[in-house]
């Protein structure tokens, strides 16, 4: 055919294919009954599933090379047709992904079936008739390579659309679960392994201002963070994640890699300078004030000028104490109001409360000298009128500086 560099195929290999057109049950019922019954798992399927899909697919297959061979025309016409009879293919392969068959043996048994049918073509081929029979090898390998194509395609998009669902499927249930909004008799407790309790962990990530990055890289680092939780607690964390952090659940009969492992691994996929506060929910109706307080636990150690790390309430017990608001907290932040225009000083103010008012340790982290530290220090003694000498002072300022961060 004119722009056709394929080869008409030949009256000779057009009679051999016809001679197995009244053996399409019978090569269907050796595939499926025969070929396949080696291949991992297949003696485990449904007896329905293997005599009627499986046996009606590989009867397709077999019509569908034998249409081709026999009675097709022109190479378009039959490439044509052929992507149409794809379909089922595609259909079938959607089905084995949704059942969890692997893809692996929903390919072996396509390839067995063709191993299977060049069988039956060699057993009725004649003397004489090899370069026939090459012919329709030529034409089988084509076919199998655009199945292969179309089922590995589908199989695929499939399963990336499953895992999708099951991904928001799981977001939404893990969002209800901090926020409290799941009634009590759709609490899947069980299933998420929260019935003896949990730990709660608050995750927060230092801020990346790129400006332009494409989401998809916006996103790169929570799902990093997923997977070092994941291989920490060696199980699939239920977790609610963004570029800035978020929360994640764990069941309490859970161990995790330690503290410092778990931290070493979120501070390998994430940021050195990652925050991670823990808090544990004796029961799954806990678990909404337990991500609340983790939060708080979070922010307090941030304002306070704790360094990035792992960080338990017990760890800032008088921050979170003084951050929490009352009649005099208005007055208490308002301290601060003459250095609220020099960053300088109160990121040098929060690193020294931080430090436990050591002042090379808040040089060493601000990379200053430490007489500028203590002329800093001391600008801020003359505005503000606190003494950070006195423990008074010192309490002040740190009150002062958590009600501030609270209330921006």
């Amino acid at each position: 055919m004119a722009g056709d560099s394929r080869p008409v195929l030949s009256d000779a290999a057009r009679a051999l294919a016809a001679r197995c057109e009244h053996k399409v049950n019978e090569i269907a019922r050796s595939m499926t009954t025969g070929a396949f019954a080696d291949l991992p798992g297949y003696a485990e399927l449904p007896a329905d599933m293997k005599d009627g899909e499986l046996a009606a697919t590989a009867r397709h297959g077999l019509r569908l090379f034998l249409r081709r061979v026999v009675h097709g025309g022109p190479a378009e016409r039959a490439e044509r047709a052929g992507r149409g009879d794809f379909d089922r293919f595609r259909e079938r392969a959607a089905q084995r992904a949704e059942e969890g068959l692997p893809l692996h043996l929903v390919l072996r048994s396509h390839l067995r079936g063709t191993t299977v049918l060049w069988r039956a073509l060699r057993e009725v081929t004649r003397p004489g008739e090899e370069a026939a029979l090459a012919e329709l090898a030529d034409v089988l390998i084509g076919i199998q390579e655009g199945i292969v194509g179309a089922v590995s395609e589908t199989y695929l998009d499939e399963q990336s659309t499953l895992a999708a669902e099951r991904r928001e499927e799981r977001r939404s249930l893990v969002r209800a679960l901090l926020d409290g909004s799941l009634p009590p008799g759709r609490f899947p407790a069980a299933r998420l392994g929260l019935a003896d309790g949990a730990l709660v962990l608050a995750l927060g990530f230092p801020a990346e201002d790129v400006p332009g990055r494409p989401p998809e890289v916006a996103h790169r680092r929570s799902r990093r963070a997923q997977a070092a939780l994941d291989r920490a607690f060696g199980t699939e964390v239920a977790a609610l994640l963004d570029d800035t952090g978020g929360h994640a659940v764990v069941p309490g009969a859970l161990v995790p890699v330690g503290d410092e492992g778990l931290l070493s691994l979120l501070r390998r996929a994430c940021s050195a300078d990652v925050r991670l506060a823990a808090v544990q929910a004796a029961g799954p109706e806990d678990i909404p004030g337990a991500a609340r307080t983790a939060s708080e636990v979070l922010r307090v150690a941030r304002a306070g000028g704790l360094p990035p790390g792992l960080h338990r309430l017990d760890d800032v017990l008088l921050e979170y104490h003084l951050s929490r608001r009352d009649e005099s907290s208005e007055r208490i932040a308002a301290l601060l109001d003459p250095i609220a225009g020099r960053q300088d000083l109160v990121e040098t103010l929060r690193t020294y409360l931080g430090s436990r008012q050591e002042r090379r340790s808040t040089a060493r982290q601000l990379g200053l000298h430490p007489n500028t530290v203590d002329n800093r220090l001391a600008r801020i003694a003359e505005l503000t009128g606190l003494d950070l000498a006195a423990p008074h002072g010192i309490a002040l300022a740190l009150a002062a500086l958590l009600l501030r961060d609270a209330a921006g």
